[in-house]
C-alpha cells in the first residue's frame, strides 16, 4: 500500500511538471509539417499564414500518363483555415492538471500532426481533373477480326489507361494546400484492361476461312439460288468491341435482307368489299403475308458457311394472317346498298379539290351495329399539312375564303344519304346562309372540332360508307344488310323572318344626301323538314324534325359625305319703273 501511495504521488508530481500552460500547444504536435509546439493558437496561426503567402504563388507540379500540369492553389481558389488547424493542435495536449501533463508526454514522445480544413473551388477543381483525365486517358481496345480480301486477320488487343478522377481531385486538393514543394506529385491512374485478347480470338478466325471458302446454296421451296463468297462475307457480322463469336448481322445483313424480301415478302391483305353496278356487295377474300425471317435466315445461313459438307441453306419464311379474315367480312352483313345521295359542285378549283381530298378520307369507313358516325372523327383536323387549300366558305355568317372550303359539301351529301337510308340522325347543323343548290332544309355545315355531324349504324349489322367522286358530282353510298324502311319528307316552305339587314358605309366620293346601293343583300329566311321513317312492318320508328334558319346578307348602301359646294349669289337687274328683268335676272331691252 505504501509503495502505492508512493507510485500514485510520484506520478501526479509528473503530470504537473509536464502539464505545462493549457494556452500553449503541446511540444510534439506539427501542422502540416511545421512544428508549433510551445505556441499559442494564435502563434501558430500567424506563423502557417506567413508561410502559405510565401507559396501562394509557387506553383506544384503534377504528373499522370506521361503528361505534366503546373497549378497554384490561387488557381482553384484552395484554402487551409490555419485558425481551425491551430486549435486542433492545441487539443492534442489538452486536460486537467495532471492528466494534461500525461496527454503532452504521449505527445512529446510519439508526436502528433494535424492536417488543416481545406477549402476548394468546386467548379473549378471538376474542370481541372476533366482536363487531366482527358489527355491522359486511352481506353482499352478489344482484339477484334477485320478481313483482308476474302481473308480473316486478328487485331491485337490494347491495354488502356484512365484517372481516377476522385482520387486524383483529392490528391490535388492536398498538395495545393500544403507546404511541399520540392517534387512532382503523380496523380492516381487505372489500367484499363481489355477484355477479349488475340488468343481469345483465333478459333474464330478459322471459322471464317471455312465460311469463306465456298459459296453458299439459299433454298427456298424448289427455287434456289448461290450466295457467293463475296457476299457472304459482307453479310457477317465479325468479332469486334468486346465480342467472341461470328454472327450473320449489321447494315450488310440488313440491306441483303432488304433485297431478298422485294422478291419473296407479299404484304398481308385483308378482306374488303366489291360494289357491284346492281348495287350488290361481294367479299373480296383475305390473303395472308408472307415475310422473310432474317434472324433465322441468317442463323441458317452461318451453320451452312461452316458445314464441312452441305452447304445448303433454308430461308425461312413467317405468315402473317391479315386483320380482317374472309369469314369476318362475310359476317359483317354487307350486302347491298341501303342508301345514297349525289349533290353537284363545280366552282373555285380549290374547291373542287377540297371536295374531292375530303371525299377520300371518309370512303370506305366501317360502322359497326350500335356505333355512331362521327363526320370530325373520320377525316380528323382539315388542315393545310392534308393538302387542303383556300375555298370560299362560310364564316360567321359571312361568305369569305378560307382553309378547307368545300368539305360542306361532303357533309350535306353524307347527311342525306344517312337520311335516305332512314338511320337516326343526332347531329346536325344548317349553314348560317341559305345556300340553294343543296335540298330545302337538308343541308349539314361542320366545322373541326365543334360542328359535326353524327349519325348512328341502328341496324343489326356493319355499315359501309362509299363516296364515288366525279367531274361534277358526288355520290355518297352506304351499304348494309336490306333495311326496308319507308322514308317519307314534308318540307315547309322557305319563309321570309324580316327585313335584309342594312349596313351603311361612308363613301367620301359622294355628296351628303346622296346613296348608293352597292349590294341588295338578303332577307333571313327559315324552313323546316319533318321526316318519318318506318319499317317493314309499317311500324313508326322515327319522326324528326330538323329546322333550319338563315341570316340574311347584309343591305350595303353607299353614303356621301362630301360637302356639297355653295351656290354663287343671283344678281339683280337696274332699278326704275320702266326696268323689267328677263327670266335670267338680265334686264330686258326697253321698247
Amino acid at each position: 500500500m505504501v509503495l502505492a501511495i508512493v507510485a500514485a504521488v510520484g506520478g501526479a508530481v509528473l503530470g504537473f511538471i509536464f502539464a505545462g500552460s493549457p494556452d500553449r500547444i503541446a511540444a510534439g504536435v506539427s501542422i502540416d509539417g511545421v512544428n508549433v509546439g510551445g505556441l499559442t493558437a494564435g502563434e501558430a496561426r500567424a506563423k502557417l499564414e506567413r508561410r502559405a503567402n510565401a507559396l501562394a504563388e509557387v506553383p506544384v507540379t503534377f504528373t499522370a500518363g506521361g503528361h505534366e500540369w503546373q497549378l497554384k492553389p490561387v488557381s482553384l481558389g484552395v484554402e487551409a483555415d490555419w485558425g481551425a488547424a491551430a486549435k486542433l493542435a492545441l487539443d492534442q495536449g489538452d486536460g486537467v492538471g495532471p492528466i494534461r501533463g500525461f496527454r503532452r508526454i504521449g505527445v512529446r514522445v510519439f508526436g502528433a500532426d494535424v492536417s488543416p480544413p481545406t477549402r476548394v473551388l468546386e467548379r473549378a477543381l471538376v474542370f481541372e481533373v476533366g482536363r487531366m483525365a482527358k489527355a491522359v486517358s486511352r481506353p482499352h481496345r478489344d482484339a477484334a477480326i477485320v478481313l483482308h480480301g476474302l481473308q480473316p486477320v486478328v487485331l491485337a488487343a490494347r491495354t488502356g489507361v484512365s484517372l481516377d478522377r476522385e482520387a486524383a481531385g483529392n490528391t490535388i486538393v492536398h498538395s495545393l494546400a500544403s507546404f511541399q514543394r520540392g517534387h512532382a506529385v503523380a496523380l492516381p491512374a487505372r489500367v484499363d484492361a481489355p477484355k477479349v485478347r488475340a488468343t481469345d480470338l483465333t478459333p474464330v478466325a478459322a471459322q471464317v476461312r471455312t465460311a469463306l471458302a465456298r459459296p453458299v446454296r439459299m433454298q427456298l421451296g424448289a427455287a434456289s439460288w448461290w450466295l457467293p463468297a463475296r457476299q457472304l462475307a459482307a453479310i457477317l457480322q465479325l468479332p469486334r468491341g468486346g465480342t467472341k463469336t461470328l454472327a450473320v448481322g449489321g447494315p450488310g445483313a440488313k440491306r441483303y435482307f432488304a433485297r431478298l424480301g422485294r422478291g419473296i415478302d407479299k404484304p398481308a391483305r385483308d378482306a374488303t368489299f366489291s360494289v357491284l353496278s346492281s348495287g350488290r356487295v361481294v367479299v373480296v377474300p383475305a390473303r395472308p403475308g408472307r415475310v422473310v425471317a432474317a434472324g433465322p435466315t441468317g442463323r441458317h445461313i452461318l451453320a451452312a458457311a461452316l458445314a464441312p459438307q452441305a452447304r445448303t441453306a433454308r430461308v425461312i419464311v413467317t405468315y402473317a394472317q391479315p386483320h380482317r379474315s374472309t369469314a369476318q367480312a362475310k359476317a359483317m352483313g354487307i350486302t347491298t346498298r341501303v342508301g345514297r345521295y349525289e349533290t353537284i359542285y363545280g366552282g373555285d378549283p380549290n374547291r373542287i379539290h377540297n371536295v374531292q381530298l375530303v371525299a377520300h378520307l371518309v370512303d370506305g369507313k366501317l360502322i359497326a351495329p350500335g356505333a355512331t358516325f362521327s363526320f370530325n372523327q373520320a377525316t380528323g383536323e382539315r388542315g393545310a399539312d392534308k393538302g387542303f387549300l383556300e375555298a370560299p366558305v362560310i364564316i360567321n355568317g359571312e361568305l369569305t375564303t378560307g382553309l378547307g372550303g368545300g368539305v360542306c359539301q361532303v357533309s350535306t351529301t353524307v347527311f342525306n344519304a344517312a337520311y335516305e337510308a332512314g338511320l337516326k340522325i343526332t347531329e346536325r347543323t344548317n349553314h348560317a346562309l341559305y345556300i340553294s343548290h343543296y335540298p330545302q332544309g337538308r343541308d349539314a355545315t361542320v366545322n373541326y372540332p365543334d360542328v359535326d355531324l353524327k349519325f348512328v349504324n341502328d341496324t343489326a349489322h356493319w355499315l359501309l360508307l362509299r363516296t364515288y367522286v366525279g367531274s361534277y358530282s358526288l355520290d355518297v353510298e352506304l351499304y348494309g344488310s336490306p333495311l326496308n324502311r319507308r322514308v317519307e319528307s314534308e318540307t315547309q316552305p322557305l319563309v321570309t323572318t324580316g327585313p335584309a339587314p342594312l349596313e351603311k358605309v361612308s363613301d367620301p366620293a359622294l355628296f351628303v344626301g346622296q346613296t348608293s346601293v352597292e349590294e341588295s343583300g338578303t332577307a333571313p329566311q327559315s324552313t323546316s323538314v319533318e321526316r318519318k321513317v318506318y319499317n317493314a312492318g309499317g311500324a313508326l320508328l322515327y319522326d324528326n324534325t330538323w329546322y333550319s334558319s338563315y341570316r340574311g346578307e347584309p343591305r350595303i348602301v353607299h353614303v356621301g359625305t362630301k360637302p356639297r359646294p355653295e351656290q354663287p349669289p343671283k344678281k339683280k337687274g337696274p332699278s326704275g319703273p320702266s326696268g323689267p328683268t328677263g327670266p335670267a335676272g338680265v334686264s330686258s331691252p326697253q321698247r
